[in-house]
């Protein structure tokens, strides 16, 4: 041939796919065809044309020119050039031959058996199909290509199992996930995506020792010595549940073996940024950061946290890091989305939605977009982003996204629907107890189960500073300044917090101890000079001192709601 196919698979072998696209359009243009011929009749003159062998390679040529396409993202003409192999592939005469396998180029991955030419593994090129429609979110027509396809490798069962779960195929996905386990015992994608699924840590391990030959049975111990893996599975197991507390003890056996696995860390400070130990989760993705300074996963999870803190310096600095390390992924999308909140919310939501384009389940993209449509006064169109949130995996996040949506247009008793369902589904949250809370305390007529509701919380977790800032506002509401100044009092040791001082200033100003209040919020605004709670509360305190009532027009009527079938049910687990 006028070009060698080893150059083309040079190319793709060193990254080069720009060139290695140019040198496919020559590998696949014979000159034994005409240039005018219809690509049907192509086909049919390769056959008459060319040997058996040439016919092959070229075919071969069509999966490298495929290749080089896929990885250009051109996934479109990649599927065009993949198929056209398969339309040459069905007529190549299936006649002996003396090709051996090592005539053929392994990056083509050929199947030639010893007696003749089985062609090209066809069931490999319909993955690539496949997995060009997969990357343009064409999932029916991914599965379809795949459905043909009898005999799996673990690279197509794992896709697989994408393809199901995404399709909402839930038992479809858990079976090729664990397809994917009896293969390899080490497919740790596999093992998060059965946890998240509901599948016991117990049926998740029991897979590992299932080999494809049912009668070479592998112990745990062999594929385990140590049984790191099965903590693995454990931990992933209680993130899936809820349950926190058990996550963040097992992550941490396992970080005692491997201190410097940037994955385990990056898992551990997930849980600490949902759980509310913020300073950990910064301090952990800190670590992470500082070990593989070009992770981008979990870096938008990161952007949030700064912002909580409102460590705008720290933001301004990741964000450029990561737009310097790949500007096309959603995680950076969303850290923009993050960065740009504080300075134009709307371009902010723009970066949001790109986030999800890009990733149609990046679940961060979904909570930002709802954060951000909830500034905007947008409830309705931000509980569809919560949603959306979590019917990808449902968190705490999601269902305090919801219940505020809810709240803020009226639809109580869909908040008090959601937070019951966020209590039943994470038991041992105090943060779940004080979101139920939350919304008794919207109305004047469940101010009593509201402050149970906290009360409980902090029982559960008595360093929760969010049950204790909420249960001071019950007192601020009901007049009991001096309860809300005592209860919030006994967190200043602990709590070097500017919201814990804006509060103590608010109930000091309620209860006209002026210089209190100013006292405080001096304070929180030296923790936090950026703390808009702190400015406007200074704002309101000035004109208390002037003698001006702040609220003089801002008197709302409540939006009492009547409690539905649920009192039984809550009083079980206060």
């Amino acid at each position: 041939m006028e070009v060698p196919k080893e150059q083309i698979a040079t190319l793709m072998e060193h990254g080069l796919y720009d060139s290695a696209e140019m040198l496919g359009s020559f590998l696949v243009s014979s000159s034994t065809v005409s240039a005018e011929t219809s690509p049907h009749l192509k086909a049919e003159n390769l056959v008459k044309l060319l040997s058996p062998f040439d016919v092959l390679i070229s075919v071969a040529n069509f999966i490298l020119l495929g290749d080089a396409l896929f990885h250009q993202r051109e996934y479109r003409r990649a599927i065009h050039t993949y198929k056209q192999a398969l339309h040459h592939c069905t007529r190549i005469p299936k006649q002996n031959s003396s090709i051996s396998r090592s005539s053929l180029s392994l990056s083509t991955r050929l199947s030639v058996n010893a007696s003749g030419v089985s062609g090209i593994n066809e069931n490999e090129v319909k993955f690539k199909i496949a997995s060009s429609h997969f990357a343009l979110n064409e999932t029916k027509a991914a599965i379809a290509e795949m459905e043909s396809v009898k005999t799996r490798s673990l690279e197509m069962n794992i896709l697989m199992a994408k393809l199901h779960r995404n399709s909402g195929y839930n038992r479809g996905a858990i079976t090729f996930y664990k397809e994917c386990l009896r293969q390899c015992p080490y497919v740790l994608e596999a093992v998060i995506g059965l946890a998240e699924l509901g599948v016991t840590a117990k049926d998740i391990i029991s897979s590992f020792t299932q080999t494809p030959n049912r009668s070479a049975k592998v112990s745990l111990d062999q594929i385990d010595p140590t049984r790191w893996l099965q903590r693995y599975v454990e931990a992933q197991c209680c993130v899936a549940s809820h349950a926190y507390k058990g996550a963040l003890e097992l992550f941490a056996e396992l970080l005692q073996r491997f201190p410097n696995n940037v994955h385990l860390l990056t898992e551990t400070a997930k849980v600490e940024a949902i759980i509310g130990k913020n300073d950990e989760a910064i301090m952990r993705f800190e670590k992470v950061r500082s070990i593989d300074p070009y992770t981008l996963t979990c870096m938008d999870e990161y952007a949030m946290l700064l912002q909580i803190k409102c460590d705008y310096s720290r933001l301004n600095k990741l964000v450029h890091d990561l737009l310097s390390i790949d500007h096309t992924r959603a995680e950076v999308f969303v850290a923009l989305a993050v960065l740009w909140e504080r300075k134009d919310a709307r371009t902010g939501l723009s970066y949001a939605e790109k986030s999800i384009r890009v990733d149609e389940r990046h679940i961060p993209g979904y909570i930002m977009k709802g954060n951000l449509l909830l500034l905007a006064k947008r409830p309705e169109a931000a509980a569809l982003a919560f949603r959306a949130a979590q019917n990808l995996r449902s968190d705490l996040r999601s269902y305090q996204g919801l219940v505020h949506s809810y709240l803020a247009f009226g639809k109580t008793k869909e908040a008090l629907y959601t937070a019951r369902e966020a209590m039943n589904a994470m038991p041992q949250s105090a943060k779940a107890l004080k979101l139920v809370g939350d919304v008794h305390a919207n109305t004047s007529s469940g101010r009593e189960k509201a402050k149970k509701f906290y009360e409980s919380s902090l029982r559960l977790e008595p360093g929760y500073l969010g049950a204790a800032l909420a249960l001071a506002d019950l007192h601020l509401m009901e007049g009991r300044n001096g309860d809300a100044i005592s209860l919030l009092e006994r967190y200043l040791k602990d709590w070097a917090d500017d919201s814990l001082h804006v509060k103590l200033a608010q109930v000091f100003a309620a209860a006209n101890m002026l210089q209190d209040a100013l006292s405080h919020f001096q304070a929180a605004l030296r923790i936090n000079p950026q703390s808009e709670a702190a400015k406007k509360g200074l704002d309101r305190l000035e004109k208390q001192m002037k003698g001006i009532d702040p609220d003089a027009a801002d008197e709302n009527d409540e939006n009492d709601v009547e409690d539905v079938d649920g009192d039984t049910e809550e009083a079980e687990l206060m």
